[in-house]
């Protein structure tokens, strides 16, 4: 009897820890996929960690390139005002806008297209403007019409 209890424990035991190692050996599968996926999941962190320095980086890069340009700007825009402040004179008025030229030429154009005496008989007329006349004339004459429409 204690040979075939033996048998019997030793049958179950075996029954026992071929179910105990198909659920653990289950176990140490799901660990090892999650331990992998951990594991990518670090790298890709990791990675991502990287390129967000590295955007970083090239901003701060990038803004210094603007600032030193805006500055190179400002200090251009200076120079021309400064430059421009000593061309305008103080008296806008005594500068021309033609040059002296120009304007001999546009005078002498003026006195040849009119002269002085034509202008002045032009001003000096007393006839009134035709809208003005004394006589009345075409539809608006004061004069009664016959029908001519008999029906």
């Amino acid at each position: 009897m204690d040979i075939v209890l033996a048998i019997f424990l030793l049958i179950v035991g075996t029954a026992m820890g071929f179910v105990a190692s198909r659920f653990l050996s289950a176990s140490v599968k799901d660990n090892q996929k999650l331990s992998e996926r951990v594991s990518n999941s670090e790298t890709a962190l990791t990675q991502y960690k990287l390129d967000v320095a590295e955007h970083l980086d090239d901003s701060t890069k990038l803004l210094d390139k603007m600032n030193s340009t805006c500055q190179t700007a400002m200090k251009q825009m200076e120079k021309s005002t400064q430059l421009l402040k000593k061309a305008t004179p103080l008296e806008v008025d005594g500068m021309p806008f033609f040059s002296k030229e120009t304007q001999d030429q546009l005078a002498q154009t003026v006195s040849l297209r009119h002269s002085k005496a034509e202008r002045k008989n032009e001003e000096l007329g007393t006839e009134p403007p035709r809208d003005y006349s004394d006589q009345a004339s075409g539809l608006f004459a004061d004069k009664k019409q016959s029908v001519t429409n008999v029906g």
